[in-house]
C-alpha cells in the first residue's frame, strides 16, 4: 500500500484506472482493527486497484477537501474521479472487498 500525503496525493490518486484510499488516523479504534483485511485486499487485488493509504494527521485539509468527515473511510477514485465513499463505525471488510470485486468486474 502507498503512504499518501499532501505531496504525492495527486499523482498517485489521478491516474488512468481505480484507486482504493483508505483513510485512517492512529486514534481511530475501527481503522486499526479494519487496515490488517485492507492490506490482504492490497495483496490479492493489487493487480487490479491501486491501493493506497493517508493518516489524517497532518493531512486534514486534504481530508477535508476530499470530503472525508468521518473515520474509518474507504473511498475509490476512477480515473482521478471520486465515485465511491464508504464510511462509519460500522463498516465492514466484505463491504469493502464487495466493492473491489464489482470495480474489477467492470474492469473485464
Amino acid at each position: 500500500m502507498i503512504e499518501l500525503s499532501k505531496e504525492n496525493f495527486d499523482s498517485e490518486v489521478n491516474i488512468e484506472g481505480v484507486v482504493l484510499v483508505d483513510f485512517w488516523s492512529e486514534n481511530c479504534g475501527r481503522c486499526i482493527e479494519l487496515m490488517p483485511d485492507v492490506m490482504k485486499l492490497a495483496e490479492k487485488y493489487g493487480e487490479d486497484i491501486k491501493f493506497c493509504k493517508l493518516n489524517i494527521q497532518g493531512n486534514r485539509r486534504l481530508a477535508m477537501a476530499q470530503k472525508v468527515m468521518g473515520l474509518p473511510s474507504i473511498v475509490f477514485y476512477k480515473n482521478g474521479e471520486k465515485v465511491k465513499h464508504l464510511s462509519g463505525e460500522e463498516l465492514e471488510i466484505e463491504e469493502i472487498a464487495q466493492e473491489v470485486e464489482s470495480f474489477i468486474a467492470e474492469k473485464a
